[in-house]
């Protein structure tokens, strides 16, 4: 019978979902474009570019199993024993009524803002000017927003404040919190709008004020940066590709020839944003070689008691502060000083 049982195990779905360590892109290299061959991460065009060394890398997590297409329990009690591994239950990543291609579409979503937010980011630590526009790229399904904002409206100013970029509108919703509503200003089309959006607990976390929309930054670029990378959505690249602006766009090496890794979300103003799948990211930045990995602050947590050996761990909240971090481990100067989160 014990056979049987396990036979059935095998094949019986479970309602999981099983992150491993994923790919881990340099941002200052090359990587398959859409036709398959390799282009730069970083382009930059209109603007002086210098050559750059080592490595500043963004990492990604696997993710297997989506609604109609369930790992088996024999998957999933096989990844409770590896530490590299997590097993989140189906619903915290597809809520009800969620397909994996509505997954696969608000992630590149959120990529794509990613992009621009990373370079409005690189551009700001360089005191490069710039204009800004908050665009609604998506109002998400299952939120009041989604009966109130349409994809393409403007968001011209958050309770009589103007915004320009994302994480000012982020702190107006925060300031007005749960349970209130926020008063925008919309442009949508010809026409000028007035709407009441309602603050609710975002899904993710039941703690995070959210309206429900997705927003991309319409920006002015004094030049072209453009940033490639296929296959890969979320947000959680941002401060890796602005780091490798950064470093495409200024004289020397800003790694010294380290290999560096990291991750976290990034707004226009350079705050550094938590994100999921932390551990299985540290594993892959250690396996690829990394000897220094840069986290948001508000992950350090989520890390503690579980990160690989040999890994330096460094804690960061804002672009200048991952600049700092990157500069001293590069020129080997108050590297050994760095707030670092607790690793084994």
């Amino acid at each position: 019978m014990a056979v049987l049982g396990t036979v059935t195990l095998s094949f019986v779905p479970a309602p999981y979902v099983i992150e491993t360590p994923g790919p881990v892109y340099n941002t200052l290299g090359t990587a398959a474009g859409a036709d398959g061959k390799d282009v730069p991460l970083i382009t930059v065009e209109g603007a002086t570019t210098y050559p750059t060394e080592g490595e500043l890398s963004m990492l990604t997590v696997w993710a297997s199993g989506s609604p109609g297409d369930s790992p088996t329990w024999l998957d999933v009690v096989s990844g409770w024993f590896r530490p590299e591994v997590a097993v989140v239950p189906m619903e915290s990543m597809y809520p009800t009524g969620t397909s994996r291609n509505d997954s696969v579409k608000a992630g590149q979503v959120q990529m794509d803002t990613s992009k621009q937010e990373a370079i409005a980011a690189a551009l700001s630590q360089l005191d490069i000017p710039f204009a800004s526009k908050i665009q609604v790229a998506e109002a998400t399904p299952g939120y009041p927003a989604a009966k109130l904002l349409q994809q393409d409206d403007i968001i011209e100013s958050a309770d009589g404040i103007p915004v320009g970029d994302v994480s000012a509108l982020r702190a107006l919703i925060k300031k007005a919190g749960i349970g209130h509503s926020i008063d925008l200003v919309i442009t949508r089309g010809t026409e000028t709008l007035t709407v009441a959006a309602p603050i609710v607990a975002s899904q993710q976390d039941n703690t995070t004020p959210v309206i429900g929309i997705l927003t991309g930054g319409i920006y002015d670029f004094p030049f072209t940066v453009d940033i490639q990378i296929n296959d890969v959505g979320g947000p959680s690249a941002g401060m890796m590709f602005a780091l490798g602006i950064i470093d495409t766009l200024t004289p020397g090496s800003l790694t010294g020839g380290e290999n560096i890794a990291g991750t976290g979300e990034i707004v226009a103003s350079g705050e550094v944003g938590t994100i999921g799948g932390i551990v299985q990211k540290a594993y892959g930045a250690r396996d690829s070689g990394a000897t220094w990995m840069l986290v948001p602050k508000g992950n350090c947590d989520d890390l503690a008691d579980h990160a690989p050996a040999g890994l330096r761990i460094v804690a960061v909240s804002t672009l200048a502060e991952a600049y700092a971090a990157v500069t001293a481990i590069g020129t080997a100067t108050g590297a050994d000083s760095l707030p670092t989160c607790p690793t084994p």
